[in-house]
């Protein structure tokens, strides 16, 4: 079935300390330009009247309240780290609203992280009657593709540094951050796209991150019609790196909205 249009809304684009960074007085912590203002990494998916959230970022309320969300159908994780994961709470705003079971999906890993940090928010239901403010959610372990509504999901396997996580592909789009490597064996996954989005942490090489110019080349590799990096420090000054990176890419940045047809 072919996919219906997606808007694609960034919540989040920054790294794990977020921009500007506690206790910095560089030029891009204390820019006045709105789009080095970075939370932490995350994006809404819409497709319709459907809403797929991936990661809860710490600022997942500030996010939500910014942008007037008020319903988000399912999650998709990438990985269990905190920037990732520990704005978790504040789906119960999101079950409660609409009396909801939000199911999250990702890798059996993530999600025990999930149920072992967070063990209220799975307990039986009688418990959750009782504790109206608890989110009620269900876990949905990936093992490969699979289907939220309208929107078939194809899971991308990636490496942040030596460990394996998930990036995702809806249709002509995929959204890969927190990746330093590409595995070969996940390239034909991310053949004729329209829209990537992708991991691009700083201009010096990082471990567990592509840096610009790996992004760039990877980009290069994959050759969508349109790139966009993301999970950006303090060392990214948007307007002079954006301006300096190849055609047809560009950096994201916090409440950028793009269309993929």
């Amino acid at each position: 079935m072919p996919c219906p249009p997606l808007e694609i809304l960034f919540l989040g684009t920054g790294t794990s300390h977020g921009v500007p960074m506690i206790g910095c007085d560089c030029e891009v912590c204390r820019s006045a330009d709105p789009r080095n203002q970075r939370t932490r990494s995350s994006i809404l998916i819409r497709a319709d009247d459907l809403n797929v959230l991936v990661d809860t970022a710490p600022e997942l309320r500030l996010q939500a309240v910014r942008e007037r969300l008020d319903r988000v159908d399912a999650v998709l994780f990438t990985h269990d780290h905190a920037d990732h994961l520990h704005g978790i709470d504040d789906l119960r705003a999101f079950c409660q609203k609409h009396q909801m079971l939000i199911p999250l999906h990702g890798e059996s890993r993530t999600l025990q992280t999930i149920c072992r940090r967070w063990p209220y928010m799975f307990q039986d239901h009688e418990f959750r009657l009782r504790h109206l403010n608890v989110a009620r959610l269900t876990t949905r372990p990936v093992e490969g593709p699979f289907r939220i509504g309208e929107l078939d999901i194809v899971p991308v396997p990636l490496l942040h540094g030596k460990e394996p996580i998930l990036g995702y592909r809806i249709g002509n789009f995929a959204y890969l951050t927190d990746c330093s490597e590409i595995p070969e064996s996940s390239i034909h996954l991310l053949r004729g796209l329209d829209t990537l989005v992708i991991d691009g942490l700083r201009p010096r090489p990082h471990l567990t991150h592509f840096s610009l110019g790996q992004a760039c080349l990877a980009v290069a590799r994959l050759r969508p019609r349109q790139a966009f990096l993301t999970h950006l420090t303090h060392n990214v000054d948007h307007a002079a790196v954006d301006a300096a990176l190849p055609p047809g890419v560009r950096l994201a940045y916090d409440g950028l909205r793009i269309l993929c047809p």
